[in-house]
């Protein structure tokens, strides 16, 4: 049975085989659409700087400057640390290099698509335990994708900067729990449907 919780800009849905001690595991339902379809691969990985004392490490992954900004932007305000990525092939390459606490994807991006590079993130012993966050439009093809490449929890576009927050805070802090039967096991979503 799901559990249904008011956030801020709409309804968010618990997803059904996730903990619901693990409020980040939400699939908050789009205000509008979102896409933010302004495709901006060619530009360099940006690095925030340095920060000692930073609250964790997260790689941004977008395929729109804006939104990579943005999200970059309210991160780093609240002290986390951040590296940024325009699609996913970008992503798995930082990934080794940066070692983030939390990934956010995007859906739709060139080369490799967010639902892909979970997927990826999920198939490599090194990445398996990274929290993943989807933000996205969220649509219902993306929220079941997504749940069966392992992905965490999902924002949809556009977002409230204090969700976004809030959602990469209580992934940092639970983590991604093991799985220890190599197969879809603690921590993982079986379906969006429920």
């Amino acid at each position: 049975m799901n559990r249904y919780f008011r956030a801020a800009a709409g309804v968010a849905q618990a997803l059904p085989g996730r903990s619901h001690a693990h409020p980040a595991n939400l699939y908050r339902h789009p205000s509008g659409d979102g896409s933010g379809q302004n495709p901006d691969a060619d530009t360099p990985p940006a690095y925030s700087r340095s920060v000692s004392g930073a609250l964790g490490r997260v790689l941004v992954v977008d395929d729109n400057k804006v939104i990579r900004q943005l999200i970059r932007v309210n991160l780093e305000l609240e002290g986390f640390e951040v590296v940024t990525a325009a699609d996913g092939v970008e992503c798995l390459d930082l990934v080794h290099r940066f070692s983030p606490d939390v990934i956010t994807l995007d859906v739709v991006m060139p080369r490799l698509d967010g639902l892909q590079t979970a997927t990826r993130l999920r198939a490599d012993p090194r990445t398996r335990h990274l929290p993943v966050a989807v933000i996205s439009a969220c649509t219902p093809y993306e929220v079941d994708n997504g749940v069966a490449a392992g992905v965490d929890a999902f924002l949809a576009k556009p977002f409230e900067p204090s969700e976004l927050v809030r959602v990469v805070r209580q992934l940092m802090e639970c983590g991604r729990p093991p799985v220890l039967d190599g197969g879809r096991g603690a921590g993982r979503a079986e379906s969006a449907a429920g």
